[in-house]
């Protein structure tokens, strides 16, 4: 499947969103507005006015709808929820060629919420996937303690950890030095 970079931008937004779910490490990662920024700057989302409270609370409803589209069990479960999610967010796509980017499509509307802009272009990159029936793609981590949400956009749809360097090489770690155990109380 071939994925532009603004979708794959807006995928990415879309698994730290979710990441920043009290759920996950048991703490707020969008405790207050300033962090809200912070996320806004790391996923360079563009075209974003002074932030709020409001802002928060929409944000982390959109948050949780997301998290809910990654729960899904069926693809018209994932579809259903976001069809809605993009048509509550007032969807306009536009031809932009913003910040040093070629021509590609933002589905927001000029002016439109942080929360809006997220539910739209990330819900239309969801979509996407749905279309191309890529919703398995859609992951948790496999590590027991982790459980983050990740997009695997692997060839062969093979990933497993939402990050290998840190869950994958903690549970490889662990299971070599099981066998290593095993091996030395069978000798």
């Amino acid at each position: 499947m071939l994925i532009n970079h603004d979708t794959k931008c807006a995928l990415d937004s879309v698994v730290d969103l979710i990441n920043t779910g009290p759920e996950y490490d048991g703490h707020e990662g969008l405790p207050d507005v300033l962090a809200l920024q912070d996320f806004v700057e790391r996923n360079d989302v563009s075209e974003v006015g002074p932030l709020c409270e409001p802002d928060l609370k929409a944000v982390r409803e959109v948050r949780d709808r997301f998290a809910q589209v990654f729960a899904a069990t069926t693809t018209p479960e994932a579809a259903a929820l976001i069809n809605t999610l993009v048509a509550e967010a007032g969807t306009t796509p536009q031809l932009t060629d913003h910040d040093g980017y070629d021509w590609h499509v933002h589905y927001f509307a000029p002016g439109a919420s942080l929360a809006d802009h997220l539910a739209a272009d990330g819900g239309m990159a969801l979509a996407f996937l749905l279309v191309g029936d890529e919703r398995e793609r859609l992951r948790r981590c496999d590590a027991p303690d982790c459980r983050r949400a990740f997009v695997d956009l692997s060839r062969n749809r093979s990933r497993r950890y939402c990050d290998s360097r840190t869950c994958g090489n903690r549970l490889h770690v662990a299971a070599y030095r099981a066998r290593r155990r095993e091996a030395e109380t069978a000798s």
